[in-house]
């Protein structure tokens, strides 16, 4: 082209026609990428900032995968912990239906001992609600004890005129606890006795009596043949009557009682009534939650409060005789049932804390969840089932102290009431611990919708950079298009001034 010589008009059109050629070409780029910066050549401060910011945007995006998978982790495990919740309240039921159920079985028996008992006639329990290897008798029989005093001459208290006479001793019934009885001359004065110098037996065992009820001892004193006579029923829940007098003593001159340091002997021993065996059998600590007696139209109906059977022995032919024979009640079928199916549910928990996983990670098995919240990982956040006391520990029922129960368990309704109040507090370490994940979930849910904002904020500032103003690039694409027209126009002129010559030579 050098060696072309061109007019200095031509060459001038040639040079606006190959600038605007140029501009059309920059400008039909920048339409077809959407962008005023297509490389650093455009601009080199805006291209890299562009690519620094798309750079930073593009890292905090690859985060969002693990947070979107934390947050159905957590999710999962919340899923496992409402299921756990909704078992555990569905324990609290079966043990609330238990509680309410006393179908317990029952059997009476004609009590008929012999018309002259031994003493030694007993109904024995084993089984049932009470411990295993142990078993306890009542006595069929009752008996009183007694105390024959010696010969009584009447008593002088007033001492010759000093009337500071005075006799004193210890008496116990059924092995209790002693108490002392002392008799003065004041007491026989305000007893009301006709002569203080000398106290018939019959004025001295009213004296006595009135002691006797005001130390609260179960004795009476009588008088047998002009002689006194200490006696005591039975004690509930035995045949066996026991009294003892010690300590005895005489002060100035009040001899003649006949009463001596003593033990007593058994006498009148004869059959229980119903009611009687009734009020001892249900007067007995050692059966308590265990039997119940009651009074079944003149027989006596015992109740088996067990889900186990009850053994009686101490019959013959059916009826209480004190015999060698046996009878069992059944226990409670209704209970022994919900023991079952409070175990079953207590497995279906462990399997619910098991199954709520998400992508290989459970956090109510006791596994820990770490999700990082920016690029340069300074900010993240851990995730583990934890207790009240802050100590990381999966959520089973190991943890939360549910043990297996055995039908023996729901025996006693205060053992039912301990199992409740143990399932109360495994139920607000559950919510307690839904209550921790759920606020976890919120913060990371937060987080996540942060991430996406930045990371637009980010890509909306790289953009602003690097991105063309369509309208206006279409507005420049005519325009140049019209002085690319004008151009070829002007240079078609250019040439025709220099065709001009030719006509000179034709």
């Amino acid at each position: 082209m050098s060696d072309v010589t061109l007019s200095k008009a031509v060459r001038s059109n040639l040079l606006h026609l190959q600038n605007t050629a140029k501009l059309m070409d920059s400008t039909q780029e920048r339409l077809a990428t959407g962008k005023k910066v297509n490389s650093a050549l455009d601009n080199p401060t805006n291209f890299f900032t562009a690519a620094s910011l798309n750079g930073r945007a593009a890292d905090i995006g690859t985060l969002l995968d693990a947070m979107s998978n934390g947050i159905r982790t957590i999710e999962a495990a919340d899923n496992g912990l409402t299921a756990i919740t909704k078992a555990i309240e569905s324990m609290q039921s079966t043990l609330r239906q238990a509680r309410q159920d006393n179908s317990f079985k029952t059997e009476s028996y004609t009590v008929n001992v012999a018309d002259a008992p031994v003493g030694t006639e007993v109904l024995n329990f084993a089984g049932g609600a009470l411990a295993d290897g142990t078993d306890f008798d009542v006595d069929l029989t009752a008996a009183q004890s007694e105390i024959q005093a010696g010969t009584y001459t009447d008593i002088d208290f007033t001492n010759g005129g000093a009337n500071d006479g005075e006799i004193s001793f210890d008496i116990g019934v059924h092995g209790g606890t002693a108490e002392t009885i002392t008799i003065t001359h004041a007491d026989a004065v305000t007893a009301g006795v006709a002569d203080p110098a000398a106290v018939t037996a019959d004025e001295m065992a009213a004296i006595l009596n009135a002691k006797l009820d005001n130390a609260g001892v179960a004795a009476t004193a009588t008088v047998n043949g002009g002689d006194l006579v200490f006696t005591t029923d039975a004690s509930a829940g035995t045949s066996e009557a026991d009294i003892e007098i010690s300590n005895f003593t005489v002060t100035n001159g009040a001899a003649g009682s006949g009463i001596a340091d003593a033990t007593g002997t058994d006498i009148n021993i004869t059959a229980r009534t119903v009611d009687a065996l009734v009020t001892a059998i249900n007067a007995d600590a050692n059966l308590t939650g265990a039997v119940r007696a009651s009074n079944d139209n003149g027989k006596l109906r015992i109740e088996n409060q067990s889900t186990g059977a009850l053994t009686l022995t101490g019959l013959t032919d059916g009826e209480m005789t004190g015999g060698i024979g046996q009878s069992e009640i059944e226990g409670n079928d209704v209970r022994a049932s919900l023991a079952r199916q409070f175990n079953e549910t207590r497995t279906e928990l462990d399997r619910l804390s098991e199954d709520a996983s998400f992508n290989g990670v459970n956090l109510l098995r006791g596994d820990q969840l770490k999700i990082v919240f920016n690029e340069s990982g300074t900010s993240s956040i851990e995730i583990q089932a934890k207790n009240a006391k802050g100590e990381a520990r999966a959520i089973n029922v190991a943890n939360l102290g549910l043990d297996e129960l055995s039908a023996e368990d729901l025996d006693l309704n205060a053992d039912i009431d301990a199992q409740l109040a143990n399932l109360q507090n495994a139920l607000n370490e559950v919510r307690a611990q839904a209550s921790d994940l759920g606020s976890t979930l919120s913060v990371v849910q937060n987080r996540e919708d942060f991430t996406k904002r930045m990371i637009n904020t980010l890509e909306t500032g790289a953009a602003n950079l690097t991105l063309a103003d369509t309208n206006e690039e279409g507005a420049n694409l005519l325009a140049l298009q019209t002085r690319q027209q004008l151009s070829q126009t002007a240079l078609s002129l250019a040439s025709q001034a220099d065709q001009a010559v030719l006509r000179l030579f034709g």
